[in-house]
């Protein structure tokens, strides 16, 4: 059980607020259970079955398959982020605050408008079975008396929720254990009914699909609220024993048993009901819409007694999905006020039930409202709206973060990576898109609640999140500011003393200046907040980087940053500080396996935030010759722009530095090749202003060694001291670090290579960041 003294919402130093762990793997599938067996059962599958007639099976049996999309992104990432919040802090963490704040926003209405509608068919199940017992209405209409047992409900559970997990796990437990008893009964004597009838076979064949595959897609948006139920597992992570095991284990087993369940109430509805006289058994179970199912007991049980125990299962049903959801909306809207995206009375621990209490009795408020406000399908409706824009988010952010976190410690992973996320994006939109065709009010109440999130987050939360955070920079001096910046990362001297003097040439050639990091990572067992104790560590090599700077009359801004991740520091002080150019230091090796330039330039070089310059170093030469390989395309124009800077700063005794562009085409290509050439040369030289520059063409069957061979000289001329080369050109749906090619003559080389490559499109941002696999192999031309 992990503890705090802290009790107010804050924290100080390196206390954090958090919830005891004690619920075992039964109890987490069994909350998940509870959330999939409520609504979808009894209150809407009358309302569905009008829509998909007898496909109501198919339309169950395809919303399992489709579910399971998500629900494997789920397991992974309630594998590695075990901690209350769910979809809301994997989408922070994987695609930022304002996607995250959005994810938990919706994800906490959702979860309030699906305890809303459990609670709503509680009520309206209680009153028929309070009509059926004969007791006085209090003068009260059927609606009015609805929502008094709403009301009731709703304060009963929150208050269970309050007085905490354990008590809400082991009523949870008893609850959805008996409600999977009585369902087992329903499809006992259904079938057994449905067997004695001579048409039931005519209606799952002749009249299967009376409204087209287009009513079993209505149906299954309808009815998806049913199997949200891992996002409340998830909500549990922080208070689950062995999470990293048992929560994609309880992900998997309470969708296998609900989706059995509710495959074998729909045969049973639609098999054994015998409705009235020339009216069809879906267009019957449609009007009798969410007491459809009691209906059908009332016929199929022995004894008459089939109403009264279906009511009574159906409060069970709705209680048990009633109290898994009040405990997942208190927990998301608990994580919001903790990373203070909500007030922080959100965040706030009871100090004796240690439970997040106010954010249980706020959301328990919030489901009370939507209750006594909006109509029970309109309610439905507006939950599947935010749980698929959720559930599409969280597709993304497990794309997102096998690219950003590699090595992030997962207790199970998605196969078939990205395709399984992709499918279950797609399947998202599609089923969002099919309920506005059921329920335009629904989409216009999820919008409006979205853009009052939105301005609440812009106006207020978004800046008091900036303010609470652990201060990531620990050092910054900045002098007056130019247009062009060098962002210089350093880690070690000699690399601060060569990219120092680089990026000065640079700076200088654009009246630029540099902006030197160095990013202090933090180890994971450790607080932001203690990374400060390594501060004078990497003064020395900021220090280091302004001396080049002061030779070459350069101003040198210094920047020391915490992370848990350098190259993201990297990535966000490049944003930060809107630079120009990053340049990065290799010195030919890597200690981190699996990688080509390292942990910290293999994200940024796959992904690049602005222009980017990679140095492998090598023993230093004064600059007299310039080698700048080409194949055109904008790598190439930004090679030969950045050697130019580097020539025209780097002449000594007023002798100018020589700048060789090469062209490599393929053996025997004769003319054609020449041809090729001059077009290159053309495109690259068109608004280029250097006096000192030639071209030369060579034909080779291997591009890097007829470069590296021309490099080394030969006795009509001298070798060169420094390669520029473009990085290969990447196709948009294809991720290059830099080819192949280059990788061998940033390898083999014997002067230093600097390898330039443009900044990424949005668009390839985002397909890097999610789609797209890393790759270091490439055959493009540079």
């Amino acid at each position: 059980m992990a503890l705090t003294n802290n009790t107010n919402g804050k924290t100080s130093g390196n206390e954090k607020i958090a919830l005891s762990r004690d619920l075992n793997l039964f109890t987490i599938t069994m909350i998940g259970v509870g959330g999939m067996i409520g609504a979808g059962i009894f209150v809407l599958t009358g309302i569905a079955a009008g829509k998909a007639g007898p496909a109501l099976v198919l339309a169950f049996l395809l919303n399992g398959i489709v579910t399971t999309f998500t629900a494997l992104s789920y397991a992974e990432l309630g594998s590695a982020f075990p901690e209350a919040g769910g979809g809301y802090l994997w989408v922070k963490e994987g695609l930022g605050g304002t996607n995250g704040f959005l994810a938990g926003w919706m994800s906490w209405f959702a979860h309030a408008a699906a305890g809303s509608l459990y609670a709503l068919g509680f009520g309206r199940f209680a009153t028929e079975l309070w009509h059926m017992a004969g007791a006085s209405m209090f003068g009260l209409s059927i609606n009015q008396m609805t929502l008094v047992f709403v009301t009731l409900i709703i304060i009963t559970f929150t208050y269970i929720n309050y007085r905490g997990a354990s008590e809400t796990g082991t009523v949870g437990n008893i609850v959805t254990m008996a409600k999977i008893v009585i369902l087992g009964l329903f499809v006992l004597f259904g079938i057994l009914a449905m067997l004695r009838t001579d048409v039931w076979h005519v209606r799952f064949t002749e009249e299967f699909m009376p409204n087209g595959f287009f009513g079993i897609v209505v149906a299954m948006g309808l009815t998806f609220i049913a199997f949200e139920g891992y996002e409340i597992i998830a909500q549990s992570g922080e208070e689950a024993i062995d999470p990293k095991r048992n929560i994609p284990r309880a992900i998997i087993f309470s969708i296998l048993i609900a989706v059995t369940i509710y495959i074998l109430v729909s045969i049973a509805a639609i098999g054994a009901t015998v409705p009235p006289a020339g009216v069809k058994v879906w267009d019957y179970l449609g009007e009798q819409g969410e007491i459809a199912i009691v209906e059908v007991a009332q016929q199929t049980f022995p004894w008459g007694v089939g109403g009264i125990i279906l009511l009574v299962s159906a409060l069970v049903s709705t209680m048990s999905a009633l109290n898994a959801t009040t405990y997942s909306s208190s927990r998301v809207s608990f994580a919001m006020g903790r990373d203070y995206n909500l007030p922080p009375v959100f965040a706030q621990i009871h100090p004796e039930k240690l439970t997040p209490h106010w954010a249980v009795i706020i959301s328990g408020a919030l489901m009370l409202a939507m209750s006594w406000a909006l109509p029970i399908e309109h309610v439905a409706a507006a939950a599947d709206i935010m749980f698929l824009m959720l559930f599409l988010q969280v597709n993304v952010t497990v794309m997102a973060l096998r690219r950003k976190m590699p090595d992030l410690n997962r207790g199970f992973k998605v196969p078939f990576m990205p395709t399984i996320p992709i499918i279950g994006i797609v399947f998202n939109l599609i089923l969002a898109g099919f309920l506005f065709e059921f329920s335009p009010l629904a989409w216009y109440f999820a919008i409006s609640w979205i853009v009052a999130g939105m301005l609440a987050y812009y106006a207020y939360f978004s800046k008091i999140e900036v303010l609470e955070k652990p201060k990531e920079i620990l050092h910054e001096e900045i002098l007056a500011t130019r247009q062009y910046s060098v962002v210089v990362p350093v880690s070690d001297p000699e690399q601060a003393r060569i990219l120092g003097r680089i990026g000065a040439n640079i700076a200088r050639d654009h009246d630029g200046d540099i902006l030197a990091l160095h990013v202090i990572k933090v180890p994971q067992q450790l607080g932001l907040g203690e990374g400060r104790v390594m501060l004078k560590q990497g003064r020395p090599y900021l220090e280091e980087v302004i001396k080049q700077g002061k030779l070459f009359q350069v101003p040198v801004h210094t920047v020391l940053r915490i992370g848990r991740n350098a190259a993201e520091a990297v990535r966000k002080t490049v944003i930060e500080n809107a630079g120009d150019l990053i340049l990065l230091g290799w010195p030919g090796y890597t200690k981190t396996s699996g990688r080509l330039f390292g942990s910290v330039i293999d994200p940024i070089m796959d992904d690049p935030p602005t222009d980017i310059a990679l140095v492998r170093y090598r023993e230093y030469r004064p600059l007299k010759s310039i080698l700048v390989p080409v194949g055109g395309g904008p790598n190439s124009r930004r090679a030969l722009n950045l050697a130019i800077s580097m020539a025209r700063q780097s002449e000594e005794n007023n002798q100018p530095v020589q700048i060789t562009l090469l062209h490599v085409t393929p053996e025997g290509s004769g003319q054609h090749g020449a041809a090729r050439a001059q077009t290159v040369y053309r495109d690259l030289l068109n608004s280029v202003s250097y006096e000192h520059l030639a071209t030369v063409t060579l034909e080779g069957s291997e591009v890097a060694n007829t470069i590296l061979d021309f490099a080394n000289g030969s006795a009509d001329r001298p070798a060169d001291d420094l390669i520029v080369i473009g990085a290969t050109n990447e196709p948009l749906f294809k991720n290059l670090m830099v080819g192949n090619m280059i990788e061998k003559i940033a390898y083999e080389a014997k002067v230093t290579v600097v390898v330039v490559k443009r900044r990424s499109s949005p668009l390839h941002s985002f397909l890097r960041q999610t789609v797209l696999e890393p790759s270091t192999d490439g055959k493009e031309k540079t």
